[in-house]
Parts: structure tokens; sequence; C-alpha cells
């Protein structure tokens, strides 16, 4: 019983440690120039934290058989001659080299790098298994056919009209997304699993989701995980639209799987409209891929100086 009592009694320090790492402690001269940094949201961790791996997720890919789960395979979108698997895949390949080369001991992981598909489940699972602290899911956009009336004739002084589907092209530029609130549960799964599962060392490990210590701890990843994704993407966009003068359809909630199933910061890049003509000579020509992942990588860049700051 003393045993028990001790290791709770330990545990609960540990947890308040963990929570003061959450929140920014701030010097004079800093809190004099508040109204200049108002928005953002560093992160401060005295114990030298460093972003180390990053997990890219080329989206969708080729089915080679049905997934074990309800999450089934996706073709993906299509342009006019190019498939986003294809494309996703080689922007991916392109961004984990050149992760690898611009920023010093942060190691790229790939969920894909062949053009077999992998299930959702499967690379949320892989992003975990990796310890990954930034997750970016590359894609292509597409728009729906429409429906239009055509008229066809006329009958009895009527104009007869059918109703016909066309390509919708009008879709340019890009769009960032992150996780929809509505999925918050399977998030809060996700991380209790992953992040304080995995420091919970009372009882044999046992982990009990209805413990106030569990709650808080999960409470707070989750916070500071949706601060950092909507930091990412705000950088992200950025790069794209001041350095690259690219459309962006800015930033939005979704409810994507691999998002909310990857404990970490996480953000989907849709890079482009594959079933826009100009898009999609973008999206295959190697400027604009090597664009692309340029500015993904100065994103990052600044996202990792601005994550491992600490306070003096």
């Amino acid at each position: 019983m003393k045993n028990k009592a001790l290791k709770r009694l330990i545990y609960s320090l540990w947890v308040l440690l963990v929570l003061l790492s959450f929140f920014p402690f701030k010097s004079y001269s800093s809190v004099v120039s508040d109204n200049v940094n108002l928005q953002k949201d560093t992160v401060i961790n005295s114990t030298g934290f460093k972003i180390k791996t990053i997990i890219i997720d080329p989206g969708h890919g080729h089915a080679t058989q049905p997934s074990s789960s309800g999450n089934h395979y996706s073709p993906g979108a299509s342009g006019s001659y190019s498939l986003e698997r294809n494309v996703t895949l080689a922007i991916g390949l392109k961004l984990q080299a050149a992760v690898e080369k611009e920023l010093t001991g942060v190691k790229a992981v790939m969920t894909r790098t062949t053009e077999d598909d992998v299930s959702l489940e499967r690379r949320a699972e892989i992003a975990n298994e990796n310890k990954g602290q930034l997750f970016i899911s590359l894609h292509c956009n597409s728009l729906s056919d429409r429906t239009v009336r055509e008229k066809i004739g006329t009958k009895r002084h009527k104009a007869v009209y059918r109703t016909v589907r066309v390509a919708d092209r009008s879709g340019k530029g890009v769009l960032i997304l992150v996780y929809g609130l509505h999925r918050t549960h399977e998030e809060e799964n996700a991380i209790q699993k992953n992040q304080v599962g995995e420091d919970n060392e009372l009882d044999g490990g046992a982990l009990d989701p209805n413990d106030p210590m569990t709650i808080i701890l999960t409470n707070e990843y989750k916070r500071k995980f949706r601060q950092q994704s909507i930091k990412i993407a705000t950088l992200i966009n950025g790069e794209f639209i001041d350095t690259d003068g690219r459309r962006s359809e800015g930033i939005r909630e979704q409810g994507v799987y691999v998002l909310c199933h990857s404990s970490m910061p996480s953000v989907l890049v849709e890079t482009g409209y594959i079933n826009n003509p100009d898009d999609e000579k973008y999206l295959n020509s190697e400027d604009g891929q090597n664009e692309i992942v340029a500015s993904i990588v100065r994103a990052i860049t600044s996202y990792k100086k601005e994550m491992e700051q600490v306070s003096q």
C-alpha cells in the first residue's frame, strides 16, 4: 500500500512538471512586448526539446488489397493525364530528401514509398510508432462534376431541357486542413495511447481514462497539438501565398482520419487542383514540385525554430 501511494505521489509530481512545461514563462522584457507577440504561441520547454522526426504522408496509392477495417482505400483524384497518387508520392519523396538535407538531425519517415496504397489506420500507426513530432499529409484537390440544364428542343411551343453532368475545372490553388473538432474523442484516444499511456507507470502501466490526471494530461496535449497544428498550417499557407504567389483557399477544419489519429501536430496540404489544367501542369512539373517542397521546408524550418525556443 505504501509503495502504491509513493508511486502515486511521484506520478502526481511528474504530472505537475509536464503541465508546467506546457505554459510559457515570460521574462519582464517579454511581457513588455506582449502587444507585438500576442498571436505567437511559442512552446517553451526547458528540457531542450528538439524536433527529430517528421512524418510525410503521400495521399492515396494503388489499392492492392481491401482495408482490414472500415476505412476503405481511395483511388484519389485525377486530372486529364495524371493521378493524385503519383503526384503526391513524387512530392513526398522530394520533401523527404529536402527535410533530411536542410534540417540537421531530423529524420523524415514516409508512410509509403511505392505506388501501393496504405490504409488510413496504418498511416496513423506508422506516425505513432515512429514517435513523430509533426505529421504532414500531401494531397491534390479536385472538384466534383456540376449538373446543368441543357436545352434540347421544344415541344408544343415549350422548351425541353435535360440535366447533364459537366466537369468543373474552376478550382485553383492550395488549401490547408487541420482536424475537425467533431472527431475530438478519437484524438483523445490516440493521445492517451501514444502520449499519456507511454509515460504512465502506475499499477503496472495500466491507464485509467477516467483518472483526473489522465484527463488533465490528455486535454493539455490536445490543446498543445491543436495550437501547433494551426501554427504550422499558417506558416505553410503563408509561404505558398507570399513566396510563391499562389492562390489559397486558406485553412479549414475537416474530419480527416489520419490527422486526428496521429498523436502529434498534424496538417493536410492540398497542393493544388489536379483537374484544373493550369494546376495539373504545375503539379506535374519539376519546377512546380520543387517550389512546393521548398515552401513546406521553409515553413517547417520556421516552425522548428519556434518550437525549440527556450525561455531564459
